[in-house]
């Protein structure tokens, strides 16, 4: 019999009257990262969450084949979608469509400005989901598909027709981020950033089967330096809330809204309600309706700062609170909040810790990681949490040892696998590996990860704070000479012993 020892304890399930607590911070306030149900990072990034039929769906775009902003040989990932009961245990639902073909690459790839920003909607008179994207490869800036699914497979129509910077020439900078809305009558709204007046939000009404502009529009919401819409509606009154200012890939930008008694108009003047945005930049506010009670939730994008990786890019959720008279709250960048489950349905609550992907493994940096074996016997599947970054041109390695006093004791290792380069995406993922040896009940061992390339880095994911564990994370800034242990820290990783 197979017994399965790791850092990732059980999850159990919990029956009636118990809310899911969705995290977006540490209690020490450091950002996490969320991992889906297999144990890889949530690569959905600039997207929104959108609430149908009972089930959450996490849209966004795909940074993990190493796509980079303003780097022209940088491929398109495409865009995912990720299911969810209650916004903390993810299912990966794979791409919304192909975009690995010549054709998606040559309309997003790293030669163009990029493709961002999927939102869907669902039309209930065609009973379509309707995706649209960001696009710069055409006069409207913008492609949009169809699918009976939310989770897709989504199928492109014909190219739409928007009233905004209908005139300009084609593959340019018209417009940008976009907030698709629905009303309660079954109209349709597309809120968007229009570049070609420096960044102003224009609002314009979209046809029945929400795949083309009418040409009924409301202009200059914001008069410029702005963008990343999002558009919703609450006891009568319209809400905008966006990016002020605008800065892509910005970790820490603001938020501001306007309000209005119809989505084409007139607006209020803007009122700042957040300096930072949580660390990040607003990405969507979805109206979330749970029994009798309706949730506005906010999200922004924790950018990795327009760094190289920005598949490393985290997310802040919440809902938005209101005054009395319908303001909306200042936000306070909560660490967690509760979503509430349907009466009695039951729901998974993760054990696991919380942990943060983060990358610096190549040259002289090792990172190591001592553990106890749990019973006496072969060593068959080991589990590492790993990503790269920055173009590594050598192979990651991980290497096994006995432990002697907390630290490698000296001599061969048990055994040194490679993981090649070409197999590590930029977005953290669970790699299965056969180390093969054999290990001892009660004994401590070490595992290393370790790289030769001077370019770029390897990663890894780590939770802090673990004051009482025996085991102890090290550190290692000379090639490995010696290492330095980082109490309290635990690598991300599993292993099974037969």
């Amino acid at each position: 019999m197979e017994r399965l020892y790791s850092t990732l304890a059980f999850c159990f399930l919990v029956l009636v009257g118990y809310s899911q607590e969705v995290k977006n911070f540490t209690s020490s306030g450091q950002q996490i990262t969320k991992f889906d149900q297999l144990g890889n990072a949530v690569d959905a990034h600039d997207g929104e969450i959108a609430y149908f039929g009972g089930t959450y769906y996490l849209y966004g775009t795909s940074y993990d084949c190493g796509f980079e902003w303003n780097n022209k040989t940088a491929p398109f990932c495409g865009f995912k979608v990720y299911s969810s009961k209650d916004m903390e245990q993810w299912k990966d639902e794979g791409f919304l469509f192909n975009a690995a073909n010549p054709l998606w690459q040559s309309r997003c790839d790293g030669k163009t400005y990029g493709c961002f920003r999927p939102h869907v909607v669902y039309n209930k008179k065609n009973r379509n989901y309707v995706l649209w994207i960001n696009v710069y490869d055409n006069v409207s800036g913008y492609r949009v598909f169809t699918s009976k699914k939310p989770t897709g497979p989504f199928v492109e129509v014909n190219q739409p027709r928007i009233e905004v910077n209908k005139n300009m020439p084609a593959a340019g900078l018209n417009n940008g981020d976009h907030d698709l809305f629905v009303d309660d009558d079954g109209t349709a709204y597309i809120a968007i950033t229009d570049w070609r007046a420096k960044g102003a939000i224009v609002i314009e009404q979209l046809s029945d089967d929400y795949l083309n502009g009418t040409g009924m529009l409301s202009t200059a919401v914001t008069t410029g330096n702005t963008e990343a819409p999002g558009l919703f509606k609450r006891k009568g009154t319209y809400y905008l809330t966006y990016s002020d200012p605008n800065c892509g890939y910005c970790a820490g930008t603001g938020t501001s809204y306007k309000t209005a008694k119809s989505p084409l108009g007139p607006w209020s003047e803007g009122i700042r309600i957040s300096d930072n945005s949580c660390g990040g930049q607003p990405s969507f506010v979805s109206t979330i309706k749970l029994n009798s009670e309706t949730i506005y939730l906010y999200g922004s994008d924790l950018w990795n700062n327009a760094a190289k990786n920005e598949a490393l890019a985290n997310f802040y959720w919440a809902p938005l609170s209101f005054n009395e008279d319908g303001s909306i709250k200042p936000m306070e960048c909560i660490q967690s909040f509760r979503m509430r489950q349907k009466p009695g349905e039951a729901v998974k609550a993760s054990k696991e810790g919380d942990y943060k992907a983060f990358c610096d493994i190549g040259g002289k940096i090792q990172r190591a990681q001592t553990f106890t074996a749990g019973s006496s016997g072969l060593l068959n599947r080991f589990y590492i949490t790993t990503l790269k970054s920055g173009y590594p041109t050598e192979d990651l390695t991980l290497e096994f040892y006995e432990a002697e006093q907390g630290k490698i004791k000296p001599g061969k290792a048990l055994v040194s696998l490679v993981i090649p380069r070409t197999e590590i995406g930029w977005s953290a993922k669970k790699f299965s590996l056969n180390p093969g040896i054999q290990l001892s009940s009660g004994k401590q061992y070490v595992f290393l990860l370790k790289s030769a390339t001077e370019k770029g880095c390897f990663g890894f994911a780590y939770q802090d704070g673990l004051a009482d564990s025996t085991e102890s994370a090290l550190y290692s800034n000379d090639f490995g000479k010696s290492f330095l242990p980082e109490p309290g820290r635990k690598l991300k990783y599993s292993l099974s012993i037969k």
